[in-house]
């Protein structure tokens, strides 16, 4: 004879776990980011396009071969998480750690890469609408490459800790999926404020 064990009054039912739906938090979070940064590039957009005098008085235009070099460093490393994350769900943590490390390197190139270019500027944050503009957009974008380089800390130093990543642990992939971000929203800044002079 079978028997059923009934659930106790007041105890938790039990639920099935779904891995897919943990995600979903975090994306709704970067598409409120997302519109964010779409205000600020029709705020920029809009008061390029309806002022007389848009540069500084003395500045021509930005220099852009740098800025470019840092921006095939930040775009590569989107390839780079890709294998990191690639390693990580076949379980090869040494490879993992390695190319994890390797866009954590490339991310703080172009913050050293950033601060380089601000430090030889001719114009600060109150030189006008663009200046105030240019720091604004790149300077929160550096904020958000900065914060990704803290999470792909702390997912690393989790790497480390035995069997943390078995299963359904999903902050690498919630990580990855920031660092992409950024890497998109540089793109669309790249082009706003260098191509587009």
């Amino acid at each position: 004879m079978t028997t059923t064990t009934l659930p106790q009054p007041g105890a938790p039912a039990e639920h099935e776990e779904h891995p897919k739906h943990n995600l979903t938090g975090f994306i709704i979070f970067l598409c409120s980011e997302s519109v964010i940064f779409l205000a600020f590039f029709s705020g920029y957009a809009l008061l390029k396009t309806s002022a007389l005098n848009w540069l500084p008085e003395g500045v021509e235009g930005l220099e852009w071969q740098t800025p470019l070099v840092n921006t095939i460093v930040l775009v590569s490393s989107s390839g780079t998480i890709a294998l990191a994350e690639y390693f990580k769900n076949r379980e090869k943590m040494l490879l993992f750690r390695g190319f994890w490390l390797m866009s954590m390197a490339m991310g703080a190139y172009f913050l050293y890469g950033q601060a380089v270019e601000w430090s030889g500027l001719r114009f600060g944050f109150t030189s006008g609408t663009f200046g105030g503009t240019f720091y604004l957009l790149t300077g929160f974008h550096g904020l958000h490459v900065a914060t990704g380089i803290l999470l792909m800390g702390l997912m690393l130093i989790k790497s480390f800790i035995p069997g943390n990543y078995q299963g359904g642990e999903q902050g690498v992939q919630a990580t990855s999926l920031f660092w992409h971000f950024v890497d998109v929203i540089w793109i669309i800044l790249f082009l706003l404020i260098y191509v587009w002079q």
